[in-house]
């Protein structure tokens, strides 16, 4: 029993490990690398077709987003995860591949007139659509057996709706081992989810590190400060504007305006409308609604129980198509207005910025980090223009930041959920954490629980019957400059035609091996199809 590490290694994005138990090979969470790479990733070390099972944390697409890909290469095994994940993940992973295909149609354009050669996408939505089918959706708390050497089981993880972390029971040769993996712990405290639900033994644990080095510090009253700032926008005749992820934070901004509605908390504006203007959250709010009953925690569903939808209300507004994105800013009366991105790069919410930026009487506020090199991170910087459909412009606004949100624990949380295990583990892997972070943070669990903690970089394989290193690998720093996600694809390699020829080739062998034993007329059939094929492309 191995277990390889691939992505999100001294890296916060791109999570993926690689287990091998006897002869079963099984992937935990196929996630996409975001953002800047400083380390390169090794490739799943076997053809996907080989991959009988995929684990899954939860549906952020640094954990979930190659699994389109994964699928695109041969993979037709099954991927367990909760069932909100599970649902979650048939609106992001095609909403992953609409993106692929717009940025590859859009590169062509400009190619073309350049002279280059057409650029393919990372994936397409029929690759989203069979991974989609792949999908298996388990409840919480419940044992179930993969095969015959692995059980696994999905406990909350409170970061996202349906999230995880993963018991993972390992057999091999009369020899029983169990891997915790944490997937990305969350706040404690959150609106709508629940706490993080604490574990109590495992031989190992691989555990997330994102906020390691930080403290988010006493809880803000979001409502309060929420509350002020909308005062202050309306009284001044301006729009607040939101940049939201779509999945998660959207859904906690709804359930603060809902408390402040109720409350009465924005004076002289009753009625003031809330534009929800990302297809995208709203589906993922019909998600949540779905499944209320088994994930909210007791505050929000005391809310339920009195007939109370605690993300909805009077004077919410949905924007489905591109007009109804547009008309919002027609609309002359105070308002608020939650949209896609998160980090502004892109989406319906550069278009909102636009109209409202160079506005001194609106307020743009933001409420999740935001990445180096964004228009986000620029604007909440202090830029005083922005460049925004090729035009210039003037940053007049307020600008706000609404602190301390955030979906992750930070160091005193996770240490706190390490902390909980009453039957220490033989070793803890760190992982997903810059690497200025992932160190220090593994040295600060030594210091404070004396347990072997380490951050292994990418190809790193451990042995985890004997409990040593088979392969310690160094770190691979990226030396060609900062490329996108269709040029740098974790675990798999570069999406050329000949590429996926050559995974069709590979499928083919494993399926030839599992025919082994089968009936002769039927294998006699297979061949005859196989020569036939050959001799007409071998010319």
């Amino acid at each position: 029993m191995r277990l390889t590490f691939l992505g999100a290694t001294h890296e916060v994005t791109g999570s993926c490990f690689y287990l091998e138990v006897g002869e079963h090979k099984l992937l935990i969470d196929c996630g996409m690398e975001q953002g800047p790479d400083e380390f390169e990733n090794q490739e799943i070390p076997v053809a996907a077709s080989e991959i009988e099972a995929v684990l899954l944390t939860h549906a952020h697409i640094d954990h979930s987003g190659n699994l389109p890909l994964l699928y695109q290469r041969g993979f037709r095994g099954q991927i367990f995860t909760t069932e909100a994940t599970r649902d979650l993940c048939q609106i992001m992973l095609r909403d992953s591949a609409h993106i692929q295909m717009f940025e590859a149609e859009w590169r062509n354009r400009k190619g073309r007139r350049a002279g280059k050669a057409e650029v393919l996408p990372l994936y397409d939505m029929n690759d989203a659509e069979g991974a989609i089918q792949c999908l298996v959706g388990l409840p919480y708390g419940k044992e179930y057996h993969v095969n015959e050497n692995v059980r696994i089981r999905f406990v909350d993880a409170g970061h996202l709706l349906g999230s995880a972390s993963i018991e993972v029971w390992v057999t091999e040769e009369g020899i029983e081992k169990k891997i915790v993996f944490s997937g990305d712990i969350g706040n404690k405290h959150q609106p709508l989810i629940r706490d993080p639900e604490y574990l109590k033994e495992a031989d190992y644990v691989v555990m997330e590190s994102t906020y390691g080095d930080r403290s988010h510090g006493p809880k803000p009253d979001y409502v309060k400060e929420l509350a002020a700032i909308m005062q202050r926008t309306f009284d001044r005749g301006g729009n607040l504007v939101i940049p939201s992820f779509a999945v998660g934070r959207t859904q906690e901004m709804l359930y603060f305006i809902r408390k402040i509605k109720e409350d009465h908390l924005v004076k002289n504006h009753d009625g003031f409308q809330v534009f929800v203007d990302s297809p995208l959250a709203l589906e993922a709010t019909t998600i949540f609604q779905k499944h209320m009953w088994d994930d909210y925690d007791e505050e929000a569903m005391e809310l339920v129980k009195k007939g109370i939808n605690p993300i909805g209300f009077d004077g919410l507004r949905t924007s489905v198509t591109s007009d109804d994105s547009k008309n919002i800013n027609f609309d002359p009366n105070p308002k608020v207005i939650l949209s896609a991105s998160g980090m502004c790069e892109a989406g319906r919410i550069k278009h909102h910025l636009k109209h409202n930026l160079w506005r001194p009487e609106s307020t743009v506020l933001f409420v999740g980090y935001q990445a180096v090199g964004t228009l986000g991170r620029s604007i909440i910087e202090g830029a005083d223009k922005v460049k925004l459909f090729g035009e210039e412009i003037e940053v007049r606004a307020e600008i706000c930041k609404l602190n301390g949100i955030s979906g992750h624990a930070d160091r005193e949380g996770l240490l706190e959920w390490l902390g909980a295990f009453e039957k220490k583990p033989e070793k803890v892997f760190v992982v997903h954490g810059d690497d200025s972070v992932i160190d220090g943070f593994a040295k600060l669990i030594h210091e404070t629980f004396g347990l072997d903690a380490q951050a292994p970089y990418s190809g790193s394989v451990f042995d985890l019957k004997n409990g040593c290193w088979e392969k310690e690998e160094a770190p691979v720093r990226i030396k060609k400059p900062e490329t996108r996600a269709q040029d740098a694809i974790q675990g798999l390699k570069a999406n050329t035609p000949f590429a996926r020829l050559l995974a069709a080739g590979q499928r083919l062998l494993t399926v030839i091996r599992h025919n082994e034993g089968g009936a002769n007329k039927d294998l006699a059939r297979f061949t005859s199809q196989i020569n036939s094929l050959c001799d007409k492309w071998d010319r």
